[in-house]
């Protein structure tokens, strides 16, 4: 038989207020997408990775050559031999001309126009050996190397594309996933940063936290980001199903141990006018764990602050 608890520990249904849960799906996308671009223009001879392949910061991904840049490299080569020659000629002619001046034979005059001549050309050398450095440089550029460490999420051209300086090779995602959520602006009011956030993935249940909600309203929607730990991140712009709490309404809640079931209807058992048990009929609805104590919703047949009647094992 129940046995009705005393004053001093009588437990009654009371009135709560509890979060209304709205689903919404929820995309997983990388925290960071940032295109890997080519710096040189010219021919895509290669591209060294495909869709879904994991790449570190600064790896080369692919190779832009440009034709014309080792012909300029020719024609500064030969312009630098050219010049070194004459630097040659150019040095023995001045070490002649000292030697004539020791003599008397010769001016000053025309030695310092020897030295003159060699100035100008190891001035000429060195700009030709600047403008070499400048192409060896601007070959080096058609490496396109990753700009951070993540996946390859979209190579959009192929190996033997003309590309233009400054054209999309692949897009890297990174710095971690989260969901991105875009939610009726009509909530937004209601979402707060750190709220917890409920997700059904395939992976079952879990709860993520909303890191942060954006200022701006696209298309009459407020964009948010939720961390979730240990998210699934075989496919990135994955839909997943989430519930966010958008509003809160007050709830009859029992202890759940209030609770009993006979032929399919739930009971609850309320103290009578005359003190005595009285078992009624009860519509449950969800279970809420509050301080570590589980309550049982009551969605109809039974009042706040109604005296129970638990069954005392």
């Amino acid at each position: 038989m129940p046995t009705l608890l005393w004053a001093q520990d009588a437990i009654f249904a009371r009135d709560i207020e509890v979060a209304d849960w709205k689903a919404v799906f929820g995309r997983i996308e990388a925290r960071d997408q940032i295109p890997a671009r080519t710096r040189l223009g010219g021919t895509l001879v290669e591209v060294s990775v495909s869709e879904g392949a994991t790449v570190q910061s600064g790896q080369q991904i692919g190779q832009v050559v440009d034709e014309k840049l080792a012909l300029q490299l020719s024609a500064v080569d030969a312009s630098l031999q050219s010049l070194k020659s004459q630097l040659g000629n150019a040095e023995a002619e001045l070490a002649r001309g000292e030697n004539l001046l020791e003599r008397g034979v010769t001016t000053a005059q025309r030695l310092d126009a020897l030295r003159t001549q060699v100035d100008v050309i190891r001035g000429q050398i060195g700009t030709a050996e600047a403008e070499r450095n400048v192409l060896v440089q601007r070959e080096a550029e058609g490496a396109v190397l990753a700009p951070i460490t993540g996946t390859v999420l979209t190579v959009p051209v192929a190996a033997g594309s003309v590309v233009m300086s400054g054209e999309q090779i692949a897009t890297i995602g990174g710095g971690g996933f989260f969901l991105r959520l875009a939610v009726p602006e009509r909530h937004a009011m209601y979402l707060n940063e750190g709220d917890t956030i409920r997700i059904e993935g395939p992976a079952g249940a879990q709860e993520g936290r909303l890191a942060k909600i954006y200022p701006q309203i696209e298309n009459g929607r407020v964009v948010a980001d939720v961390e979730v730990p240990g998210l699934e991140t075989d496919f990135v712009d994955a839909r997943v199903l989430v519930r966010l709490p958008v509003a809160t309404s007050t709830a009859t809640v029992v202890p759940a141990n209030a609770v009993t079931t006979r032929m399919g209807l739930d009971f609850v058992t309320v103290t009578g006018p005359d003190g005595t048990p009285q078992p009624r009929t009860v519509v449950i609805g969800q279970t809420h764990t509050i301080a570590g104590e589980v309550l049982t919703e009551i969605l109809s047949g039974l009042n706040g602050g109604e005296q129970l009647v638990i069954d005392r094992e």
